[in-house]
């Protein structure tokens, strides 16, 4: 093709090929018109196998993009925070996998029931109402467990040693207390007067 000039530069026009430049945004074996001068300098140079075209004018290949045809290019764009380090490979933030960083993940899943969801860009466990901490791994007791309990399953407490009850609120007294006298404390008993002793067992002397 002549090369036709303008003023002091001659410039080709030049018709280049998609297969010249392998991965070109350009549809395989479709004719891309465009002027291009085969004297041309970028400064910075055209990465990742982009062409220098014009002076500091880069004609990139198919996945990048940029001035400098420094930047990779997703598609679909990562997401949640995601960041393209090379064409169609995402690296994603923590909580977050998938090619496209569009799927929540969280470290350990959820137990119990429990749902990963984001949560303003974080992942995290959405528990069952008798279930929490970060991975729905503790159970929650409405009736509270006392003297010591530990709730172990939903609403189940596990009682220390001299406690009953679903709360553990009801002490145990190995030998029961006498003459009306009520258990307060493992093995300790209120005494009704005129009774005194650890079972309620005597009665005062007038």
């Amino acid at each position: 093709m002549a090369p036709v000039r303008l003023g002091s530069t001659v410039l080709l026009l030049a018709t280049m090929v998609a297969l010249v430049s392998a991965g070109s945004d350009a549809p395989r074996g479709v004719a891309v018109g465009f002027v291009f001068d085969p004297k041309a300098k970028c400064d910075p140079p055209c990465e990742h196998g982009g062409v220098c075209i014009r002076n500091n004018t880069c004609f990139c290949s198919k996945g990048y993009e940029g001035e400098t045809c420094q930047y990779a290019n997703c598609y679909p764009k990562c997401k949640n925070g995601g960041v393209c380090l090379r064409p169609g490979k995402c690296r994603c933030p923590p909580g977050f996998g998938g090619r496209y960083c569009h799927k929540v993940t969280c470290d350990g899943g959820c137990w119990n029931g429990g749902e990963c969801i984001a949560v303003n860009g974080v992942a995290k466990c959405i528990c069952p109402s008798s279930w929490s901490g970060s991975k729905c791994q503790e159970a929650t007791c409405p009736q509270g467990c006392r003297n010591g309990g530990i709730c172990v399953a939903p609403g189940i407490c596990s009682c220390s040693e001299g406690w009953l009850g679903g709360a553990c609120h009801t002490a145990v007294c190995t030998q029961p207390c006498l003459n009306g006298g009520k258990c307060i404390s493992p093995n300790k008993c209120r005494c009704r007067p005129p009774f005194s002793g650890p079972r309620c067992e005597e009665r005062k002397k007038s």
